[in-house]
C-alpha cells in the first residue's frame, strides 16, 4: 500500500509526464528566398528551412508539413520538400504532406526543384511551408 505522500509524487509525475508530452505538440512556419531552377539534370535547391530556436525540442518529430509554393502558370516543373532521410514529390502550388510524419523535426528542410528536358528556366517564388510536430 502507498503511502499518501508517495502517491501524490506518483500523481504529480505522471501529470508531468502527460503535460511535457501534450506540450510538446506545435506548429512552426517558414519562409525561404526564390529559386532559379535553370536545369533538368541538376536539382536547384532552396535554403535550408530551419525551425526557430527554440521552437521544438530534440525528440519531437514531424506530423505533417503544409506547403506553398509560386511557379509561372502552366509552366510544369518537377519539385520535392526534402527532409535529410528522405525527399517527398509535390504537385501544384499548394497542398499537404505526411510522408515524413515521425522523422526527426529540428532538422533543417529544403525545397529542391528540376525542370523537364528542354524547358527554359523559371524562377519559383513563394516558398513557405508550416511544420506540424510531436
Amino acid at each position: 500500500m502507498l503511502s499518501g505522500w508517495l502517491k501524490v509524487v506518483c500523481v504529480v509525475s505522471g501529470l508531468l509526464g502527460i503535460i511535457g508530452t501534450a506540450g510538446a505538440a506545435g506548429s512552426w512556419s517558414a519562409s525561404v528566398p526564390s529559386v532559379m531552377v535553370a536545369m533538368s539534370d541538376r536539382e536547384s535547391r532552396s535554403q535550408p528551412i530551419v525551425p526557430p530556436n527554440g521552437a521544438l525540442a530534440h525528440d519531437g518529430v514531424l506530423d505533417r508539413i503544409h506547403w506553398r509554393l509560386d511557379a509561372p502558370p502552366g509552366v510544369p516543373i518537377n519539385a520535392w520538400l526534402c527532409h535529410p532521410e528522405q525527399c517527398v514529390a509535390l504537385s501544384g502550388g499548394r497542398g499537404t504532406i505526411t510522408q515524413l510524419a515521425g522523422r526527426q523535426a529540428d532538422v533543417p528542410l529544403q525545397f529542391r526543384f528540376a525542370l523537364m528536358p528542354g524547358q527554359r528556366p523559371v524562377r519559383v517564388q513563394g516558398l513557405n511551408v508550416i511544420v506540424n510536430y510531436q
